[in-house]
């Protein structure tokens, strides 16, 4: 069984003890770190957190797609998507390397 992923309130408790700051301080560092990213990915379309990965801004093409339940073709619009790439260094230190 899978298991669950950490809470915001979890990952503030351990950033306070691993830093040694109360977790008022770790949380307002989660806070800011979180609008940081939001005001540069608006500012330059890419942010990149070092060791972790990036955020990049991606524009997908309108095209053609199907309505499951009727089967119907319809125009699905272009629109502007945020992904994140996870960093090469990361990727390896959690996934077996391919054979």
């Amino acid at each position: 069984m899978a298991k669950k992923a950490l809470t915001k309130a979890q990952l503030v408790g351990h950033l306070a003890e691993k830093l040694g700051v109360n977790r008022a301080t770790a949380r307002s560092f989660l806070d800011e770190l979180s609008t940081l990213v939001a005001k540069e990915v608006k500012k330059a379309g890419v942010f990149t957190l070092p060791g972790l990965g990036k955020f990049v801004l991606s524009k997908r093409k309108a095209r053609m797609g199907r309505n499951p339940r009727t089967g119907e073709p319809i125009k699905i619009p272009a629109k502007t998507v945020l992904k994140f790439r996870i960093a090469r260094a990361l990727k390896s230190s959690v996934l077996p390397a391919k054979k």
